[in-house]
């Protein structure tokens, strides 16, 4: 069997491609993330499209390509979510059968009283809330009582706003981690997320000093796998926090943006390590997915192929690129939610075969299991390698 060296997986946060059959059970009807995007004029992605995008079965827009580059999946979620959390989970090997708790209601008032009395801070808001608008209607409130906002989505989140002026950012911080270890069990929502934001009413601005705690995963990871093995794990984007840190060898950190976290990526191509490069290009799902932001989504996928020109010119022979997401985000869904979508997989190398259509996989988690099997690292996990249909 052939050796790979280098491994990248490179996350398009929320570019899904369909609506999974179970999507009414998560408050979705009629949602393709990549056919309300194909359908702007500023969508173009010639790479993705080389590789086997739009030959994917059930995208249902674009046109596929006589003779693909590389081979190519539609994967299906398994487990019992939609978010960031779950999604990168499930890629990186664990299915979650139960669902983080959601609070579409608020938190109970027993779990409010908790916080306060930890932060010694008042809390305000509490209520599920875009995350732009809750800082113009609670700002000014932040500022004069220097309460907290506390906010949450359609997320298993608990977000923590605060003006960096009132809360220094590593106090912010501080106050996330104290969240973390309250909520745990029955309350143990997926991520605590320090929200900063700058500027003077009405015209504040979230900065780019935002930072996840996340849950530590609840089974074994194909990170973990790697590093069992003494392989390198590097993370690009918020990769480490969404793992909690766990065995990630080195983080390259948050990304100011998507060209960004590619900058980074291209850059690392120069290095000689040996495993995995895990990244998120989170804009496509913050940015615009959120914020039913069409057209620049589309524009969001059209520059990240180019970067993707980029980076596949200067892949070595024993890479491997595979292109994936973690949920859906449709920005011509109602809403602002994510949405419960097949997501693509494209696998890219001189040693993938070309034109190969793996149909629909179960679960994401097969991902992981390719990438343990790549580096012959054993990995507990449903998902199943598809290194057998895919190596030359």
């Amino acid at each position: 069997m052939k050796s790979f060296k280098r491994a990248f997986i490179i996350v398009l946060d929320s570019f899904g491609i369909g609506r999974e059959p179970d999507a009414p059970d998560f408050g979705d009807d009629v949602c393709n993330t990549l056919k309300t995007i194909a359908a702007s004029p500023k969508y173009d992605t010639p790479n993705m499209k080389k590789i086997g995008l739009f030959n994917i079965d059930g995208v249902g827009c674009g046109t596929p390509v006589e003779n693909p580059v590389g081979s190519f999946a539609r994967l299906r979620e398994l487990s019992r979510g939609k978010d960031t959390t779950t999604g990168h989970w499930e890629i990186a090997g664990i299915v979650s059968e139960r669902p983080m708790p959601t609070y579409p209601n608020g938190f109970p008032p027993e779990v409010i009283a908790k916080l306060e009395q930890a932060f010694g801070r008042k809390i305000i808001c509490n209520k599920p809330y875009s995350g732009t608008k809750v800082i113009h209607d609670y700002g000014r409130e932040q500022k004069e009582t220097g309460a907290l906002i506390v906010y949450t989505s359609a997320d298993s989140v608990l977000q923590i706003a605060a003006h960096e002026d009132d809360v220094p950012v590593d106090k912010l911080y501080e106050y996330c981690r104290i969240a973390r270890k309250i909520m745990q069990g029955e309350h143990g929502v997926g991520r605590i997320i320090a929200r900063p934001y700058v500027g003077e009413y009405p015209n504040y601005t979230r900065t780019p000093r935002r930072h996840d705690f996340s849950l530590d995963p609840t089974g074994d990871t194909m990170m973990d796998a790697l590093r069992r093995k003494g392989l390198d794990t590097i993370g690009v984007g918020k990769i480490s926090d969404i793992f909690a840190g766990r065995s990630i060898s080195r983080t390259l950190g948050i990304n100011k943006d998507n060209t960004d976290g590619m900058e980074k990526t291209l850059k690392l191509m120069d290095e000689d390590f040996t495993g995995l490069c895990f990244v998120n290009l989170v804009d496509f799902d913050m940015q615009y997915g959120h914020r039913r932001d069409i057209d620049g989504y589309a524009q969001a996928a059209t520059d990240f192929d180019r970067q993707l020109g980029e980076f596949m010119a200067k892949m070595k022979e024993d890479d491997v690129l595979m292109i994936t997401a973690d949920h859906g985000c449709d920005p011509g869904a109602p809403g602002t939610d994510h949405t419960r979508e097949y997501v693509p997989l494209l696998v890219y190398g001189a040693h993938v075969k070309q034109g190969v259509n793996l149909g629909t996989y179960p679960t994401f988690a097969m991902i992981g299991a390719t990438i343990s099997d790549m580096f012959d690292a054993d990995l507990a996990t449903k998902g199943e390698s598809i290194l057998p249909r895919i190596i030359k």
